[in-house]
């Protein structure tokens, strides 16, 4: 399917590996050109080379720590002057690494949860707005999780920034709505990334096994998905790419759950 994405001006935060590059790669593949950013110097330039690889014009990679502001907005900067000063998709995908129970959790690692997981979001879209704006069409794509709707109790910290992801998206369509540009959210359920596969290879799951590592959640955690597998992160990426694209003309303010089949709505 087309996506009438050749030559979109794309930024991908947090699209050095996992979902983010996945999701950067559905946009390659579709003729955009595409900038990715993360912390890591060597993932940046990785998923660069092989953006361009994949025929993505001007692919480059940008290092950032989304909790810097100033760094952020350096970014973006240099981006509107590389680029002609507009910009067609923003994609968040960066989120809290805070794990630990209610009781376990420090006041610290609250904050390090919000400035993870909702404060690089924030940072990100204030500085990309000049650019959306100016452009004939954009997009903004917001990933949560759907720990957001069926909890988990070592994961309240984590759990609590992506409702704030999902809050702010919601107010950030009706914001937009006016400049037609439009916000949306994906929630990934179980997808074997790369910390839940170092999980289940700690408690001795074979967490390169689709089958196998949706057997041990469903056993720890007690949140098994209608299909008898985990998801990968390549089946993420062409939702996220399809609510980044031209072909999503008249969705704004939704949550899209990517999650193998749930319960909940």
């Amino acid at each position: 399917m087309d996506l009438g994405l050749a030559n979109a001006a794309a930024v991908v935060v947090g699209g050095g590996r996992g979902m983010g590059l996945a999701t950067a790669r559905c946009l390659a593949d579709d003729g955009a050109r595409v900038a990715v950013v993360a912390r890591s110097r060597a993932d940046v330039d990785r998923a660069a080379a092989d953006l361009r690889h994949r025929g993505s014009p001007d692919a480059l990679g940008l290092v950032a720590d989304t909790g810097d502001e100033r760094q952020v907005s350096e970014v973006f900067a240099a981006l509107g002057e590389r680029w002609g000063g507009e910009l067609n998709i923003l994609i968040n995908t960066v989120g809290p690494t805070v794990q630990g129970s209610f009781e376990e959790l420090a006041d610290e690692q609250w904050r390090q949860a919000v400035d993870q997981g909702v404060m690089g979001m924030v940072h990100c879209v204030r500085s990309a707005l000049p650019l959306l704006r100016k452009a004939d069409w954009a997009r903004i794509v917001n990933f949560s999780a759907h720990s957001t709707q069926r909890q988990s109790v070592i994961l309240p910290a984590y759990t609590a920034a992506k409702a704030m992801v999902n809050s702010v998206s919601k107010n950030l369509s009706l914001l937009l709505a006016p400049d037609e540009i439009l916000v949306n959210v994906v929630s990934p359920g179980s997808i074997a990334s790369e910390a839940l596969v170092g999980w289940a290879t700690s408690v001795g799951i074979d967490g390169e096994d689709p089958y196998a590592l949706m057997a041990g959640i469903t056993q720890h955690f007690g949140h098994p998905a209608h299909l008898p597998r985990a998801g990968l992160p390549n089946e993420i990426g062409p939702v996220a790419a399809f609510l980044a694209s031209r072909r999503n003309s008249y969705m704004t303010g939704a949550n899209v759950n990517v999650d193998g089949g749930s319960d909940f709505t």
